[in-house]
């Protein structure tokens, strides 16, 4: 499980790195999109994947793991804005905003190693198109609940399906950038 917080610890540094430089080109503007919006930008991310995946010919340079740490990217933004709403304008400094985006990681992360002791590390044994597949089944999942107004009878809630999305990109990344499968 070490070497797992390791690597997860490096992919998670190169999200970081590319949501700073967004947040120098861009600020926060994306602080004035609703739940709905950040789980639509997610699944076309995680229906792109699935496209490539399942096609010989791809038109669009950018890869699966680009795409990947965008699902990590946006589903942290999601966490954010469910701690603090939407804004109507961006209203945080790169500063909070980083420092936000080191919160809700740390959070998925002490999760993931909660989970994966349970698991045994399970994840190792998948498939990079079976974590894409849980990653939509999540997306799926969102959107039901969004359309419920947010209620569930007995599921855990939107939060821990982001935080799972985060993690099973995660780990279709540490697949992708350490495995030699």
């Amino acid at each position: 499980m070490n070497q797992t917080s390791q690597q997860y610890d490096s992919i998670i540094a190169k999200c970081k790195e590319l949501y700073a430089k967004k947040l120098h080109d861009y600020g926060t503007a994306w602080r004035i999109l609703r739940l709905p919006s950040l789980t639509d930008q997610i699944f076309i991310k995680a229906q792109r994947i699935r496209t490539l995946q399942q096609n010989a010919v791809q038109k669009v340079e950018e890869g699966e793991i680009a795409e990947f740490i965008g699902i990590i990217n946006y589903s942290v933004m999601a966490l954010i804005q469910m701690d603090l709403g939407v804004a109507d304008q961006p209203d945080l400094t790169p500063v909070e905003a980083v420092s936000m985006f080191e919160k809700h990681i740390e959070i998925t992360k002490n999760l993931m190693l909660n989970k994966n002791h349970d698991y045994g590390e399970a994840w190792r044994d998948m498939r990079v198109s079976s974590l894409t597949d849980l990653i939509l089944q999540k997306l799926l999942r969102v959107k039901q609940i969004e359309n419920n107004a947010g209620k569930t009878l007995v599921s855990e809630g939107i939060d821990a399906n982001y935080q799972d999305m985060i993690n099973y990109a995660v780990f279709a990344l540490i697949h992708l950038q350490f495995d030699q499968n």
